[in-house]
C-alpha cells in the first residue's frame, strides 16, 4: 500500500498509541505519523524505535513531542490517552479520570488542528465520547469514538472459529455500549449471504445455536478483562481497528463500521453507542438501520440507558 500525503496525530504513546502508530505504519496510513504525550522521555523513545524501522514500511515521517504543537495540521487526530483500566475494574469506573483528561487536552488540539477528523479510542469510549462533542461543540460527525468495531471483530473471529470458514465471510455486528451492556445483532449475522442461524456444517447441524450465541457473546464480552487479568492491557487488536478506522477515513473508503457516534435514540435521547454507519473522509456520513428483533431492540435500549445515565453526570459544563 503506498502511503498517502496525509498527517495522523496520535494523543497518548502508552500502548494502545504505538502499538495503532506501529499497525498504521505498516499498512502506510499516513505520510506524517505524529505521537503526542506528556511523558517526553517515553514520546521520543517510541518515536526512535519506530522510526528506525521505517526502511522496512511504507515511506513514512515518524515525529513526537511532549507539546502540543506536534499535532498542528493533523487531518485525523487519534486520541488514546486515558486512565488505564485496572483488572475488575468496568470501563465505566474509568469515566471521570477520563473526561477529566479530556476537557484538559481536547481545546489545544483543536486550536492546533481545526479541521481534524477526531477519533476517541479510550474508556469507557461512548460515555467519553459524548462528553468531548459536548463540551468542545464540535460537528458530532466529525468526532466519534472506536465504538464497537473491536468487539464485532472479537464476535467474528469466534463465529469463524465455530463454523470453520474465513473471517471475511462472517457478517455481524456488536452494538450499543463498548462494554458490559453490548449487544450482538444475531438476527442480521450472515455467512456468505446466508443467515447465521441457517449455517450448517459438514454433518448438517445447525452449528450457531442459541446456547452457542450465548456463549460466543459472553466470551467477546469478557474478552477485555480476560486479557487485562493476563498481560495488564489490550493493545494488539485495539491498535489494529483504530488503524483501519483512520483508513476508512483518509482514503474515503465509505466502510460500514460499528463506530460510537452520536445519536438520537428513540425514548432515550441523546447518546453516542454504536451502530453500523458509513464512514469516509467527512466522518461519519450517515448511520442506517439494521433489522432487529424485539430482544434485540429492548437490549439496545437498555444498553443506551446504560450509557446516557453516566454520560449525563460528567457531560456538563
Amino acid at each position: 500500500m503506498q502511503t498517502s500525503g496525509n498527517k495522523v496525530a496520535i494523543v497518548g504513546a502508552g500502548a494502545v498509541g504505538a502499538t495503532l502508530a506501529y499497525a498504521g505504519l505498516m499498512r502506510g496510513f499516513a505520510r506524517t505519523v505524529a505521537l503526542y504525550d506528556i511523558n517526553a522521555a517515553k514520546v521520543e523513545a517510541e518515536v526512535l524505535d519506530l522510526a528506525q524501522g521505517v526502511q522496512f514500511m511504507p515511506q513514512a515521517n515518524v515525529i513526537g513531542s511532549d507539546e502540543v504543537d506536534i499535532c498542528s495540521g493533523a487531518d485525523v487526530v487519534v486520541i488514546t490517552a486515558g486512565a488505564k483500566q485496572q483488572p475488575g475494574q468496568s470501563r465505566q469506573d474509568l469515566a471521570g479520570a477520563t473526561i477529566g483528561l479530556m476537557d484538559r487536552i481536547i481545546p489545544s488540539l483543536l486550536v492546533v488542528a481545526p479541521e481534524a477528523i477526531y477519533i476517541l479510542v479510550t474508556n469507557p469510549v461512548d460515555v467519553v465520547t459524548y462528553a468531548a462533542i459536548k463540551k468542545s461543540g464540535y460537528p458530532a460527525r466529525r468526532m466519534f469514538g472506536s465504538g464497537t468495531v473491536l468487539d464485532s471483530s472479537r464476535l467474528r473471529y469466534r463465529v469463524a472459529q465455530e463454523c470453520g470458514v474465513a473471517i471475511a465471510n462472517v457478517h455481524a455486528y456488536i452494538a450499543g455500549e463498548h462494554g458490559d451492556s453490548e449487544v450482538a445483532l444475531w438476527s442480521s449475522a450472515s455467512i456468505g449471504g446466508l443467515p447465521l442461524t441457517e449455517f450448517r456444517g459438514p454433518d448438517g447441524a445447525v452449528v450457531m445455536t442459541s446456547d452457542k450465541c450465548e456463549q460466543i457473546q459472553r466470551e467477546v464480552k469478557e474478552s477485555a478483562y480476560k486479557i487485562i487479568e493476563g498481560k495488564g492491557a489490550t493493545n494488539y487488536a485495539i491498535g489494529i481497528a483504530g488503524a483501519r478506522i483512520v483508513e476508512a477515513v483518509l482514503q474515503d473508503q465509505n466502510r460500514v463500521l460499528p463506530v460510537s457516534s452520536l445519536i438520537d435514540f428513540p425514548g432515550v435521547g441523546e447518546v453516542c453507542m454504536s451502530m453500523p454507519a458509513v464512514v469516509g473522509r467527512g466522518g461519519v456520513s450517515h448511520r442506517f438501520n439494521v433489522p432487529l428483533n424485539g430482544e434485540e431492540h429492548a437490549a439496545l435500549e437498555a444498553s443506551a440507558r446504560s450509557i446516557r445515565e453516566v454520560a449525563e453526570r460528567f457531560s456538563a459544563g
